[in-house]
């Protein structure tokens, strides 16, 4: 059976636990094929460096974007043996505690699963084609700075 990943980039916001649920229930994976789903789910805080923040802008390259992390993700799949990738990521303004970022590995054995999971995650956080701005909540106006991938 051929597995397709899925991959999205999106402007609305999303619960990861109903995703996750969703996409298990309705997947193409052979029950019993599998022993492991590592996930990670990232929401946003409200501070970084130091700094209160209220909101968070994120912009991509659309297209390039998911095709890169479909690209990265088959790499990783094929290294990792993975059976499959969930990959929901938010773009637009985003406020703290929102989800932003959904990864879940599907994979035989455990430690392939959290491999797999923690590689793309960490593909995202320092390669990916995402740009955020932060909006800092400072005691006399706003304040709008652009931040690096790796926070």
């Amino acid at each position: 059976m051929v597995v397709k990943m899925v991959i999205e980039v999106r402007s609305q916001p999303f619960d990861p636990w109903v995703e996750l649920a969703r996409f298990q229930a309705g997947s193409h994976l052979v029950p019993g094929s599998y022993g492991a789903c590592a996930t990670f789910v990232g929401t946003m805080r409200d501070f970084n460096q130091g700094e209160q923040v209220e909101t968070l802008f994120l912009e991509h390259y659309s297209g390039m974007t998911e095709k890169l992390l479909e690209q990265q993700a088959e790499k990783i799949k094929s290294e990792k043996k993975l059976l499959d990738f969930l990959v929901i990521h938010r773009v637009g303004q985003i406020h703290p505690n929102d989800p932003i970022v959904l990864v879940a590995a599907w994979s035989a054995h455990r430690a392939a699963a959290f491999d797999g999971c923690r590689e793309l995650m960490e593909y995202l956080k320092s390669q990916a084609t995402f740009w955020k701005k932060e909006t800092l909540d400072t005691e006399h106006e706003k304040e709008h700075r652009w931040v690096d991938n790796i926070t």
